[in-house]
């Protein structure tokens, strides 16, 4: 069987149709909602089930809270047998109130979760059940044209070589040892335009489940099957696997600080309140149905209940702006950089240089020079021919005539492009463009010379870091023509907002150091380093990072690397080599270097969000000691009752208002901590002051509106 026959006998699933491929893209670019029922069902019935004591266990806030659910539970059926502390309706609905704050902080986790699991089953959908045309030879010098046989993916194994032609999926991921092709990756990456893939360079690697749209590839598969980049991006975005990070555990081991603090207050109250009474000869002791109210009203529960949330929500987050994240380590660490590296080319330049402006030599009027150019750049299909045809156009130049002209493609040999345009046998125009020494030899070579002021002006060009091309006319030469790599529109304000951030930016180039010099001036970034090495980009991370900085890189070339896996933040391009995918611990899916910015903006909305609604659960205490403090020894000492501030109804209502507001706070907030909050360009201290004035002020306001609220409505109906 040779490459161009089918494979008789492969079933169908192998070679699905564009309409299976465009259903499963329209499944992967579909958005689920916050509350979308598809997320919503599940996380229900996942709330009861987290209800297990080793579930509950690993959040110590909520533990004690799920303990005093259980405490309140008992005290009900014992009150219902005659005994109890007190009333059974009252001790029931605190019970219930108290449930629903475990079932509330499940529910919160369980809907990050559920993202991230949908996020998952669409990235399995895109798993295909593949055949493949493998080479069973040993060795072979070409492989292209030699006979290949049937076999499918699950049977392929890592140095396998396999011919993908059109229309064909790549059934594992590998690297391309022969033959270019365009691939459609919008599968997995989400971007429509093909993608070139070819052997050797930084564009060899090729992912499993794309598909070749033509010529062919001979790959040679680089893992086992079930190691595939798409089957580690599942296993990084499933949110019931993500571990703490370390600024989490930090943050658990306060709460949990708080709350022993609050529950050695709270079980010492119980002896104070007995010996208060028996010295005032007044007043009842407080219930231990109103000491478990206590309790779960001050320890930080509305932070407990969110906290694994929003780590997992962050790292969806991630996922939805096509970035995978490796770990929730990452993603934090993404908001705590202040170093960036940036490659020049395609992230702070389109990477294309693009001619920007025309200088004729002296005598020669600008506007011959640019339809010269024009005419000599018409048979270069590079985009720096492309571009002197457009940038003449704009200038209005007429071509003329051209008929029965021979042209001369653009090659790396020659350097050169042009056109041959005969006026009578014995005198064709000849015009060309191309590099200053090869136009300068061409030019001598037909009795000609290079006119000095030409040859100034191209140093010139060349100082400013762009490029010349000289343009001439049988042997006299006409002007230069001015290459630019462009910076790209609106990088300089984004710079200038990293700055804002406290976030000092590097640009990385191969470039001389005048070069680099003229571009970094111009784009705004505050240090470049030239000439780069592999090992020049080590030992930059490595200076910073011994300096206590974190630092960001992105990168999709093997020499990468080294750099990519010494970064606090790696990310690689899905369109880079697999050496950049496995050393860094992000993966953007876009192929868009300048996705780093989203990144670390992803990073500190994660940071954020958790610090304020930290702030929001710790203020909105000081409402709830106003409440119950007051209700549990009013009876003992009456002049408490000057602390009842929003003048509740009764104790129990009190007391009962406390709790059902604190469950109601976390339900309330699941929105904002799975979006986030989203994240300003200001300094530190303008920051700090913004969230202490809406999430402190607001944490000490709401509750005290929220607790009066309920106590109305409590009142209205009878309840107490």
């Amino acid at each position: 069987m040779n490459n161009n026959d089918s494979l008789a006998g492969a079933p169908a699933s192998a070679q699905p149709g564009d309409a299976h491929v465009a259903a499963i893209l329209r499944n992967q670019e579909r958005q689920l909602r916050l509350m979308d029922p598809a997320l919503v069902k599940p996380a229900l019935l996942a709330s009861i089930t987290k209800l297990k004591p080793g579930v509950q266990l690993a959040n110590p806030v909520m533990f004690v809270v799920y303990i005093g659910s259980i405490v309140t539970t008992l005290l009900w059926a014992q009150s219902l047998q005659g005994g109890g502390d007190a009333p059974a309706w009252f001790t029931l609905s605190v019970a219930i109130w108290l449930w629903f704050t475990v079932l509330f902080a499940n529910f919160a986790e369980a809907l990050a979760e559920g993202r991230s699991k949908a996020q998952a089953a669409s990235l399995r959908s895109l798993k295909k059940d593949t055949w493949a045309k493998r080479f069973e030879a040993k060795q072979a010098v070409r492989y292209h044209g030699l006979k290949w046989l049937p076999c499918h993916a699950s049977e392929l194994r890592k140095g396998d070589v396999v011919l993908v032609e059109a229309h064909d999926f790549i059934p594992l991921d590998g690297e391309v040892i022969e033959g270019v092709a365009a691939v459609d990756e919008s599968a997995i990456a989400g971007e429509s335009a093909p993608v070139v893939r070819e052997a050797g360079g930084d564009f060899s690697s090729v992912t499993g489940g794309t598909r070749v749209l033509s010529d062919w590839l001979v790959a040679r598969v680089s893992v086992n099957p079930g190691e595939s980049f798409l089957d580690r991006m599942i296993s990084m975005v499933e949110g019931a696997k993500r571990k703490k990070t370390p600024n989490e555990i930090a943050l658990t081991i306060l709460l949990v600080a708080l709350t022993i603090v609050f529950l050695l207050v709270t079980v010492t109250l119980l002896p104070y309140s007995m010996y208060a009474v028996d010295a005032m000869k007044s007043g009842t002791v407080v219930t231990i149905t109103a000491l478990i109210a206590l309790l779960v009203c001050l320890i930080p529960t509305t932070i407990g209940g969110l906290l694994s949330a929003i780590g997992v929500a962050g790292m969806s987050r991630m996922m939805q702006a096509n970035v995978i994240a490796t770990s929730g380590r990452a993603v934090e660490a993404a908001g705590d950089v202040d170093v960036m590296l940036l490659d020049k080319t395609g992230t702070i330049t389109f990477g294309n240089r693009q001619a920007s402006s025309f200088h004729a030599a002296p005598g020669v009027p600008e506007e011959d020079l640019a339809r010269v150019a024009m005419a000599a750049s018409l048979p270069d299909e590079t985009p720096e021919g492309r571009s002197i045809v457009e940038l003449a156009r704009r200038m209005d130049v007429a071509l003329g005539s051209i008929e029965d002209a021979v042209f001369i493609p653009f090659s790396a040999q020659t350097r050169m492009s042009g056109v041959d345009i005969p006026q009578h046998a014995a005198m064709p125009r000849v015009l060309r463009k191309g590099a200053v020494d090869a136009i300068r030899r061409h030019v001598e070579a037909q009795g000609g010379a290079m006119p000095a002021e030409v040859a100034r002006v191209a140093d010139e060009i060349a100082r400013r870091g762009s490029t010349p091309l000289v343009v001439c006319e049988g042997h006299t030469v006409l002007g230069a023509v001015e290459l630019k790599d462009v910076v790209k529109s609106g990088i300089r304000d984004r710079f200038a907002e990293l700055r804002r951030m406290g976030i000092k930016t590097i640009m990385v180039t191969g470039d001389n150091k005048l070069t680099a010099a003229a571009i970094a001036a111009e784009a705004g970034v505050d240090d470049f380093l030239a000439e780069a090495t592999p090992e020049a980009k080590l030992k930059l991370i490595r200076e910073y990072q011994a300096q206590g900085r974190l630092v960001a890189m992105t990168g999709d070339g093997t020499n990468d690397a080294p750099a990519l896996a010494q970064a606090d933040v790696a990310v690689a391009m899905n369109s880079g080599t697999q050496a950049a995918k496995e050393a860094a611990n992000m993966v953007d899916l876009d192929s868009d270097p300048t996705k780093l910015l989203e990144v670390v903006e992803t990073g500190k909305a994660l940071l954020m969000t958790r610090g304020s609604l930290t702030t929001f659960s710790i203020a909105n205490d000081i409402a709830k000691y106003f409440a119950i403090i007051p209700a549990i020894f009013v009876t003992t000492y009456p002049q408490l009752s000057q602390l009842n501030v929003m003048h509740l109804a009764s104790p129990q209502s009190a007391i009962l208002s406390a709790v059902i507001f604190n469950a109601l706070v976390i339900f309330a907030l699941i929105p904002l901590a799975l979006r986030g909050v989203r994240y300003r360009a200001i300094g530190a201290a303008s920051l700090l002051r913004r969230n202490l004035a809406i999430y402190g002020v607001g944490g000490i306001v709401v509750p005290f509106i929220g607790i009066k609220a309920i106590d109305l409505v409590l009142a209205a109906t009878g309840m107490v």
